[in-house]
């Protein structure tokens, strides 16, 4: 008796099936060779439109205050910075607690309280951007220089604090 599935057999049907495939009608489906839309979209840097600011009547309103509150605590500050000065340079050699070091960290705490005070006006300057940055409005010349000059000054009497307070013994 013969053997119905010989290798020689399962070989040549294996053979047909495959060839069979190779011979299948084309389907007209082969994928374009055109550019595809994210082939032909550009990778330039897109061009940035720089808003103009208009007159903003709030922030006018409030820049002549916050301006004359500036520049009043820059003054005030840089009179009592010298006075303070004065009086940490002669509070050297006291022990903590006695009369000169107690008169400079008095004039201490003034300056502090001239920082607190700017500080304050560069927060409601602040304010004033974050409202208008709220309402999708550009950046406001006046209002970022006042403030720029403002963190500068505020930076200044920080760094002048900090350099007195470590000329006097610590309490």
């Amino acid at each position: 008796m013969k053997n119905p599935f010989s290798p020689a057999r399962a070989a040549a049907l294996l053979m047909s099936l495959a060839v069979a495939g190779c011979a299948a009608q084309p389907s007209g489906r082969y994928p374009s060779l055109l550019p595809r839309a994210i082939e032909s979209r550009s990778d330039a840097e897109p061009e940035v439109v720089i808003a103009l600011a208009e007159p903003d009547s709030t922030v006018d309103a409030a820049l002549p205050d916050l301006r004359a509150t500036i520049d009043a605590v820059i003054a005030n500050f840089r009179k009592a910075a010298q006075t303070t000065e004065r009086l940490a340079g002669t509070a050297r050699g006291d022990p903590v607690g006695g009369d000169r070091w107690i008169a400079a960290q008095t004039a201490l705490a003034e300056l502090d309280g001239y920082r607190a005070t700017l500080s304050s006006a560069v927060t409601d300057l602040d304010t004033l951007a974050l409202n208008r940055a709220a309402e999708g409005k550009p950046d406001y010349p006046a209002l970022t220089a006042l403030r720029e000059t403002a963190q500068a000054a505020l930076d200044e009497e920080a760094a002048q604090i900090t350099a007195i307070s470590a000329r006097l013994p610590a309490a």
